[in-house]
């Protein structure tokens, strides 16, 4: 039996689905495993798997293939249609860039990377300059080749890159909206909040990570097909099928990789409850990178940092960490309370919900005017400084690594990104109204550690859907309505104001 153009093109995916494993694993070694020295070799490494996964995807053939399956697409179901339209989209965004131009942004990525790990930890600003002038200049130039074929803006070509249709004036309208009642609800809080009983240190790391692993496992993490470990940043990376998350430990603040470690776990959620019959095609992929967001703050925020979450958590975090049973310092009150503790500092990952889109906003405003052109590598530490003391009150002058050096986004060339963590932030406030009219009695579930039903409705809801339809279509037909900050705000009122 002939086989039909789309079947060769299922054929050609998987291949590059399998490329794509090997990536994910040799950056997830990168981070937590590679000896220093091995980060050019590496670099190479990388850039020779970025060059195959171009040709494969660019080869001659392909273009006709997808034109043939398009003109039989009325012979295809749902989720064939849908995976053939994720294939014209990947096959359109990397005919756009050439060859040559993967191999170099990967070259130089990686390098800068490795430059930056060593850079930040000894505050050394001028180390990195040079470096991130040229993945800034790759960057731009990525973006002005997706421009050109898009027929978008290069910042637009960029952000689209990770949230299709996202385009920058709707998320400087969004960020406006935001900056509109963020400001004065912080001074609010600020001035209301009481202050938590201090919880002292030092919590050993083994202890912490127990305490992580048993969280997970309470989340239904699969450790069968994953795992924990450590690394510079936070990141949760690998397949459905062997997903790996990192943490960092602080033995004064238990809570820092605590939450970082039930973040993560709601990108690995996502990641391992992906449809397993479409595995190797696009369509059984993560939306985007703003749901792929809205998952970790889903489990990280809406559930984990609430009152309901900490009754269930709190004896376990006492058990590990050695807190005297009925310690005040320890009740589930108190620990609530340290969890959604606002105060405007210095790092983002280390930022509560109310002031974390500050920080986003931040980088959103630095990183179009540096695709743009209109602001310079050596400039950003100024200007980080001013932004920063006029939105939180914090001064980087002199402080590059808890400033401009603190996430490894711009380093390794994601530029465009940042957005999508507060895009992830609403959608995550909007999915779980959505989940708590769907599931009666949710709060009582979540303290009394069942989280089943809710990790149900959301492999139901989100994860096992792949990509059979956009994320504004599938935002729209789970909670009733597009995209609207009002859920957001409403979840930061009741938290934090008691409305």
């Amino acid at each position: 039996m002939a086989v039909s153009p789309y079947e060769h093109l299922e054929t050609r995916f998987a291949e590059l689905h399998q490329i794509s494993h090997a990536q994910a694993m040799l950056y997830w070694d990168e981070a937590v495993m590679m000896p220093r020295g091995g980060g050019p070799a590496r670099g190479e490494a990388l850039a020779a798997l970025a060059s195959l996964a171009h040709r494969t995807l660019t080869a001659p053939q392909v273009g006709g293939l997808l034109d043939e399956a398009e003109g039989r697409s009325a012979q295809l179901d749902a989720w064939q249609r849908a995976n053939l339209r994720a294939m014209r989209r990947m096959h359109t965004r990397t005919v756009a860039l050439p060859e040559a131009l993967v191999h170099a942004m990967q070259i130089a990525a990686t390098r800068c990377e490795q430059i930056w790990r060593v850079a930040r930890a000894e505050n050394d600003w001028t180390a990195v300059v040079s470096p991130l002038s040229e993945v800034l200049r790759l960057a731009r130039e990525e973006a002005a080749a997706l421009g050109d074929t898009l027929k978008l803006s290069p910042y637009d070509a960029l952000l689209d890159m990770y949230e299709e249709g996202t385009r920058e004036a709707d998320v400087a309208r969004l960020f406006d909206e935001l900056k509109g009642f963020l400001p004065g609800m912080i001074d609010r809080v600020l001035g209301q909040q009481p202050e938590p009983l201090p919880l002292p240190g030092p919590f050993p790391d083994a202890h912490q990570r127990k305490l992580g692993e048993e969280m997970m496992r309470a989340l239904q993490f699969d450790f069968e097909r994953g795992r924990l470990d450590v690394s510079h940043h936070p990141f949760c990376g690998g397949v459905p099928d062997d997903t790996r998350i990192t943490t960092r430990y602080s033995e004064d603040d238990f809570l820092e990789s605590l939450m970082a470690v039930l973040h993560e776990t709601g990108h690995a959620l996502y990641q391992q409850g992906l449809p397993a019959e479409w595995r190797r095609q696009p369509v059984g992929d993560c939306l985007g990178a703003a749901v792929h967001e809205s998952q970790s703050l889903f489990v990280e925020m809406q559930v984990s940092r609430g009152r309901a979450f900490m009754g269930f958590a709190g004896p376990h975090i006492r058990q590990h960490l050695g807190g005297r049973q009925g310690d005040a310092a320890w009740s589930a009150d108190n620990l609530h309370a340290r969890a959604i503790r606002v105060a405007c500092g210095l790092i983002r990952v280390d930022a509560d919900e109310l002031t974390y889109p500050l920080h986003i906003i931040l980088r959103f405003e630095l990183e179009r005017a540096l695709v743009a052109g209109a602001l310079a590598v050596a400039d950003i530490p100024d200007a980080w400084n001013a932004r920063m003391t006029r939105s939180l009150g914090q001064s980087t002058e002199g402080n590059f690594k808890d400033g401009c050096m603190q996430d490894v986004h711009w380093f390794s060339g994601l530029f465009g990104y940042f957005p999508t963590y507060t895009l992830g932030a609403l959608m995550a406030a909007q999915w779980f109204a959505a989940a708590g009219k769907a599931l009666p009695g949710l709060e009582a579930q979540i303290e009394a550690g069942e989280f089943g039903p809710l990790v149900g409705w959301l492999r139901r809801e989100i994860h096992g859907r792949g990509q059979l339809k956009t994320a504004r279509e599938l935002l729209t037909e789970v909670t009733g309505e597009p995209l609207d900050p009002r859920h957001f705000k409403a979840h930061l009122e009741r938290r934090y104001l008691g409305r």
